[in-house]
């Protein structure tokens, strides 16, 4: 599939999936994949402090004011990506200044009554958020939005918010913003859902309940599951390594056999159940699959971010085209 019409399927793309499997990292692959597609794109992040901004250079942490993380990508040179975090208390201050009420905003703010509005309305949060990211997806500055969900369980509610609150709110602005976002979320031309799993039994199996769960109750488009963090195929872990040592003139130290006996021995192993969860994940849940390597570093900066969207760009260009 062309990457471009890949990215350009749903205007607003959310990634999910349960914590520690590399959500924001994979967040970071798919911008700087579309980026150099030609596509300008905003990451949109809803939990504060996940490290997106030093993927691409840029020391701290994101807030509410967007700011630029790469620029003049693409064989056009108008590739770009952008991101900001949205939180409640920001996303309804702004909306009510967009409504005159600057004073209220305030007021609201200085007090906390909006924990106060949430614990009566739950959803209500969420909904300030989602209609901010509504608001971002129909003003057209971006190609693409990719919003950084919250973990998968928290996910589920925060998607569910919107018919929640139209099940409870009948009218009113609280009600046509829900009814307004729970339309954006259902309309496959305008979002869809990548939900993000390691190659494990744990998050494979909560990546399958999340699927069904946001299928069932919230009536999203899913689109590709991303496998992030499969170790790559090594050959040769067969070899005995005192013969192959023997083979090529090298001596080797005492415990180095057993040493890399046991390293093939874990790798060996590693590989099968990383490729019995796959195999499992395809027949649980029959979606393409975007399969990203395991990167050997403990932290993921700039170069690492740009190697995974090599092959998220790879990994693109190998699924099937939609049927016309």
């Amino acid at each position: 599939m062309d990457p471009v019409q890949f990215f350009a399927a749903s205007r607003l793309v959310i990634v999910a999936g349960k914590g520690g499997v590399g959500k924001t990292t994979v967040t970071a692959a798919l911008a700087r994949a579309a980026a150099g597609a030609g596509l300008r794109v905003l990451v949109v992040e809803v939990e504060g402090r996940s490290g997106l901004a030093g993927m691409f250079g840029l020391p701290g942490e994101l807030s509410y004011t967007e700011v630029s993380l790469l620029r003049d990508q693409g064989p056009s040179g108008q590739g770009e990506v952008r991101a900001r975090t949205l939180t409640p208390d920001e996303a309804l201050s702004e909306y009510l200044h967009d409504h005159g009420l600057r004073r209220l905003s305030h007021r609201l703010a200085r007090t906390g009554a909006l924990d106060v509005v949430a614990t009566a309305a739950p959803g209500i949060q969420d909904i300030l958020v989602l209609g901010k990211v509504k608001q971002l997806e129909r003003s057209g500055t971006a190609d693409l939005v990719l919003l950084d969900a919250p973990a998968a369980g928290h996910a589920i509610s925060f998607l569910r918010s919107a018919r929640g609150l139209l099940d409870a709110v009948h009218v009113g602005p609280v009600a046509t913003q829900a009814a307004d976002v729970l339309e954006l979320l259902t309309d496959p031309r305008r979002c869809s859902v990548l939900l993000v799993t390691l190659p494990e039994e744990t998050p494979v199996n909560e990546l399958i309940e999340t699927a069904y769960s946001l299928e069932d109750q919230v009536g999203v488009h899913l689109g590709p599951v991303v496998v992030n963090g499969l170790y790559p195929a090594l050959g040769g872990l067969d070899a005995d390594p005192e013969a192959a040592a023997a083979a090529a003139g090298v001596t080797l130290l005492p415990g180095e056999v057993d040493a890399l006996r046991a390293a093939a021995a874990f790798r060996t192993a590693r590989q099968g159940l990383q490729q019995a969860q796959v195999e499992r994940l395809a027949e649980r849940l029959p979606l393409p699959q975007v399969r990203l390597p395991f990167l050997f570093t403990p932290d993921v900066g700039p170069a690492e971010a740009a190697e995974l969207a090599v092959a998220v760009t790879r990994e693109i260009g190998a699924l099937a085209a939609p049927a016309s």
